[in-house]
């Protein structure tokens, strides 16, 4: 039997175990087949120490009964002389005995109890989960492997919840999304056919700007619906990051000297090839220029620095868009990375950012933002030397 993390595993999976996930896996070590196996020794003996009791409390029941018949019934039991009416000196002994039993069946059902409630209420909870009650929450109360049990149970309802409402939300929001390019090519078309609009350039136009709107938010939505799920499959290859960052820094050049903004990008010395994928993370670089970009102002900068760094022994290196735009007020921070959330004055879909996250995040790399209102924002992001 092969081993894991220095446990046995057995060659074959269990029943409930997915058929599409290989064998064995490859995650975390098995606490829980331990924690699994020490539940089960516990119950085990729990009700062997009442199958044990209870017919030992049952006999000398019996046992005392059968003294009390010798006592009061005229004469000693079967006949036996020792005993002369008088309690034998077996009596308080006997009732002390019958006591302890009494009390050591009383403590194993409540220790079964304890064992078996909890459990009880976990299974109640989970069909309410499967009737699509998401709120539902156990008390972790019972053995620490049933508090564990319970706690695992609640982080599950909780993930389960949160995925449910960002889901509803999501639906929500590409429905608002698509309704006002949908609406403006379906105005210009209605225009057009009922001869309301004249059929030029001037009116065509709208039409397919729209229909390019579209394309570009579905193709969003696709990107970003892959890497949440982390099926989102990277062409990794080794590249100059270098020579990709000076290359989207050349492609908005033109764009950001027509807006009166500078642009330019900085250099650490002797960076090293990174396995990534380049059109991808030219992705991220695109969708980080072009939003710095539109919240920077005629007369601000917009500047790039790479470097080479090590953080707690990861050797990475780390990317830094920095513009001296409007900036972002401290309630908006934290949920810029959010999914369709965009400033009042953005003209994107909103998921620009979520992209990034999440490609940055598909590299192994980290990323975050900073900023202070009126003086620009900070967008850092790293991404590791070896994957």
């Amino acid at each position: 039997m092969p081993k894991q993390h220095g446990h046995e595993v057995p060659q074959h999976p269990p029943p409930w175990w997915p058929a599409d996930e290989p064998w064995p896996p490859a995650g975390p070590s098995w606490r829980w087949r331990r924690m699994r196996g020490r539940f089960l020794w516990r119950v085990a003996l729990l009700l062997a120490l009442l199958f044990l009791l209870v017919p030992i409390a049952i006999g000398f029941l019996g046992f005392l009964g059968w003294l009390a018949m010798g006592k009061f019934g005229g004469g000693p039991p079967f006949g036996n002389p020792s005993f002369d009416g008088r309690p034998h000196f077996l009596g308080p002994f006997g009732f002390f005995f019958f006591v302890l039993v009494v009390i050591g069946v009383i403590a194993a059902v409540r220790a079964l109890r304890g064992v078996t409630t909890p459990v009880g209420n976990v299974i109640e909870a989970a069909g309410r989960v499967a009737e699509g009650n998401y709120a539902v929450r156990v008390d972790e109360q019972g053995p620490p492997e049933v508090q564990a049990l319970a706690r695992a149970f609640n982080q599950m309802a909780s993930r389960v919840q949160t995925h449910e409402e960002q889901r509803r939300s999501l639906l929500a929001d590409i429905t608002h999304e698509l309704r006002t390019p949908l609406a403006v090519i379906q105005g210009n078309l209605e225009g057009l056919l009922d001869g309301v609009y004249p059929r030029d350039d001037a009116h065509l136009a709208p039409v397919l700007e729209e229909t390019r709107v579209l394309s570009t938010l579905i193709e969003d939505l696709r990107t970003l619906a892959l890497a949440e799920t982390g099926a989102l499959e990277l062409q990794r290859e080794p590249t100059d990051l270098t020579e990709l960052i000076e290359d989207a820094v050349a492609a908005f050049r033109l764009q950001a000297e027509a807006a009166g903004v500078t642009i330019g990008a900085e250099f650490e010395a002797g960076l090293p090839t990174l396995d990534i994928d380049p059109t991808r993370i030219r992705q991220v670089l695109v969708n980080l220029l072009t939003n710095a970009l539109q919240h920077t102002r005629a007369g601000g900068s917009i500047r790039v620095r790479c470097a080479r760094e090590i953080n707690y022994g990861v050797d990475s290196v780390s990317v830094v868009i920095s513009d001296t735009g409007r900036g972002i007020t401290p309630e908006e921070l934290p949920r810029v990375f959010d999914r369709f959330y965009k400033s009042p004055d953005s003209r994107g879909s909103g998921l620009g950012l979520a992209i990034v996250k999440n490609l940055v995040t598909a590299h192994g790399g980290v990323i975050s933002a900073s900023s202070e209102p009126g003086k620009g924002t900070t967008i850092r992001f790293t991404l590791p030397v070896s994957a």
